[in-house]
């Protein structure tokens, strides 16, 4: 009865200041807090943000076949079971970001610094783990302009203004159960809520917008995320894990707002449709003598049959592949630096942006990373420091499109308490 009680008074610590967070939620208050200013934020839902801690961005993003009881794997709800009995796991952790842009002509930098996310994680049961946090979904932010030649003497030049803020987060409770000592199963349950606002302004001339059109989507509605993890131990030196999350697509509740002025006022709450997609992923990673760990993922949204703002295939299929590496000089050490962990990895993806230029549509960037890291051991604890360092590079495909460089540094905190056992007075 006592473990439960302790439970139960970690779920009401944890889960009172989420609850208070949402109900207090105000898009004004959230708006210009991203950490991003891409201009390709502006598709669809925006920037997708990374959903792993900064021990698996470190190692380019591989999370699928991780197993770590020393770190809380949302990528994978099936890495749930890890956790021991005696275990708390409690993570938070933080980016600072610098980004170059580049269209051609200008070249602009830009510096910004959020909060990325939030968990704890303990045993139910000697084959359930839970797991309660927060993350991002997705961000907006980007604020830039375009101008047009005339093309006859009969047309007018003009130019085209496009701002946007806002972003999406989710609150999710996940479970790991553990079928058999060498695989596991689990879900996430996510509480998926936020909102956007862009805005285009199209100007005759330099002083004064001639149109302007601002809509806003407001969501709130849920997810689903689904994960298995299998490992087969060759012998006590050489391990390996398997894989795979699924996310089955869904239309999303919201609330729409679509406002224009010219001569006139025109505001409407519009009966939109948008849709997030079916996704998978499936990674391996092999595990030598508890020290070098290698692994790679693969990751599928089927965001070309997504439907968004009412319009069927409004983007591409978004594909990422990752390889990642950790290496851990000496688990039986005495020295200090024998327990931290090296990180390195990179990634290649293409993202699901569709941009329309003169009638075609086409894939408007691909993305490339690479990232190195560290985790840095709390003396006289279980708990980490992990760092993540990593070089996002983003490629218009176009001529007039932007190019984008990002420096970016991720910081973790991992607390490891043994909370559940039994105190004996003497």
């Amino acid at each position: 009865m006592t473990r439960f009680k302790q439970i139960f008074c970690v779920l009401l610590f944890t889960i009172s200041p989420m609850v208070v967070a949402i109900a207090q939620y105000n898009p004004d208050d959230y708006f210009g807090s991203n950490n991003t200013n891409s201009p390709y934020s502006r598709y669809g839902f925006g920037e997708l943000a990374n959903q792993g801690f900064a021990n698996t961005r470190g190692m380019g993003g591989v999370a699928y076949g991780v197993r770590d009881r020393y770190h809380i794997n949302p990528v994978n709800p099936a890495s749930y079971t890890t956790v021991d009995s005696l275990t708390f796991l409690m993570e938070a952790g933080v980016s600072l970001q610098n980004t170059n842009f580049n269209d051609g002509n200008t070249r602009v930098n830009v510096g910004n610094s959020s909060f990325d996310y939030a968990a704890v994680q303990f045993r139910l049961h000697r084959r359930l783990g839970i797991t309660l946090g927060l993350l991002p979904f997705s961000n907006v932010s980007y604020n830039f302009s375009r101008s047009y030649e005339a093309s006859d003497e009969s047309s007018t030049p003009y130019s085209v203004a496009y701002t946007g803020d806002g972003g999406y987060r989710q609150v999710f409770l996940g479970l790991g159960f553990k079928v058999f000592n060498n695989l596991s199963i689990g879900a996430n349950v996510s509480y998926l809520w936020g909102e956007t606002k862009k805005r285009r302004y199209v100007y005759l001339n330099s002083t004064s917008y001639s149109f302007v059109e601002t809509s806003f989507l407001k969501v709130n509605d849920y997810k689903l995320d689904f994960g298995v993890q299998y490992t087969h131990t060759f012998n006590p030196k050489n391990v390996m894990t398997i894989g795979a999350v699924f996310s089955p697509g869904k239309e999303l509740n919201n609330t729409t707002t679509i406002k224009r002025v010219a001569s006139v006022t025109d505001t409407k709450d519009s009966i939109a449709t948008y849709e997030i997609p079916m996704s998978y992923g499936a990674g391996i990673t092999y595990t030598y003598d508890r020290k070098l760990t290698l692994g790679v993922d693969y990751t599928f949204q089927k965001w070309g049959e997504s439907t968004f703002m009412n319009q069927k295939n409004a983007f591409y299929d978004r594909t990422k592949v990752a390889v990642g590496l950790e290496y851990l000089p000496d688990y039986n050490g005495t020295s200090y630096f024998s327990h931290i962990k090296y990180r390195v990895g990179a990634y290649y993806s293409l993202p699901y942006y569709k941009a329309q230029e003169n009638g075609e549509t086409f894939r408007a960037a691909k993305e490339y990373g690479i990232t190195a890291g560290l985790s840095l051991p709390v003396p006289k604890s279980l708990s980490r420091v992990n760092l993540a360092a990593q070089y996002i590079k983003v490629s218009g495909q176009r001529t007039n499109m932007v190019d984008e460089q990002y420096f970016k540094l991720s910081i973790g905190v991992t607390f490891n308490e043994r909370w559940f056992f039994k105190r004996k007075v003497n």
